[in-house]
């Protein structure tokens, strides 16, 4: 069936304020998803470091210290190290990768997204090289050797009709959220807004739209996504940050609960 909303998101995997709206947008999935059909676009955040200058960030060491920066602001963990010890030389290849990973599977494409960002935002790890790209789609349950096969054939010209799109659009800066209803009606959220702003987007295309009840456990959110940060739990449980991080170490010291952890926060994971 065709849901009545359809959202069309613009991102990209090294996009920091995308990663500091993955609550909000975890949240909308939980009450709304059964209303909104999201479709992921990939925008091209960083073709090469020849081409970028944008905020005063004009070369990799500038992104290092941008990321520790807004970690703090988004209350998402994030930290900048890769820039300085392994930088990523484009954002390319793990948006083609992206786009190849869907040619499988939807769902776990988006598993191997998460995956993605995990790796370069909080382990610093280079998601541009194959190694971590595999890495990646072997956690989504993706066939490797097919995603090694679609990055160097279809998935280049997928990723270049999702440029375009963009452009089309208008859109600028990333994360881009457009919501529109059958009749055509649209809504923008630009940027990692509260969760109030896509409430009120979801509302204004579709007034009818009935937030499906929240879960109200720990074990219910990791049903649902094998890694929780504290704010995502927070905004999903409609709980303070403060204790989120306590019932999330305090499950981990039960042992149902691994971490990574940084300077600037942790991801939890279920064991």
């Amino acid at each position: 069936a065709t849901k009545p909303i359809t959202l069309l998101y613009f991102t990209d995997p090294i996009c920091s304020s995308c990663w500091g709206a993955e609550p909000q947008l975890r949240r909308l999935k939980l009450e709304y998803g059964d209303a909104i059909d999201i479709q992921y676009h990939m925008g091209g955040l960083l073709p090469s470091w020849e081409v970028y200058n944008s905020g005063g960030i004009n070369k990799p060491s500038d992104v290092a210290g941008h990321w520790d920066e807004v970690s703090p602001h988004y209350r998402m963990p994030l930290i900048g190290d890769v820039w300085l010890e392994d930088p990523l030389p484009s954002s390319y290849p793990p948006s083609i990768a992206f786009k190849a990973a869907e040619l499988q599977d939807h769902t776990k494409a988006l598993v191997f997204l998460r995956r993605s960002r995990e790796q370069v935002l909080v382990e610093k790890k280079n998601i541009t090289k194959w190694p971590v790209i595999a890495e990646a789609a072997t956690f989504a349950g993706l066939d490797t050797a097919r995603l090694h096969n679609d990055c160097n054939g279809a998935a280049p010209a997928l990723f270049q009709a999702d440029l375009t799109l963009a452009r089309s659009l208008g859109v600028r800066g990333f994360p881009t959220f457009i919501f529109s209803n059958q009749e055509g009606a649209r809504q923008l959220v630009y940027g990692a807004r509260p969760y109030a702003q896509f409430e009120a987007a979801v509302k204004s295309v579709l007034p009818e739209a009935k937030a499906a009840s929240l879960p109200t456990t720990l074990g219910a959110l990791f049903a649902k996504h094998m890694s929780w940060c504290a704010e995502e739990v927070a905004v999903a449980l409609g709980i303070t940050h403060e204790e989120a991080v306590q019932q999330l170490k305090a499950a981990q010291a039960k042992g149902e609960l691994t971490s990574v952890d940084t300077r600037n926060g942790s991801v939890w994971r279920r064991k």
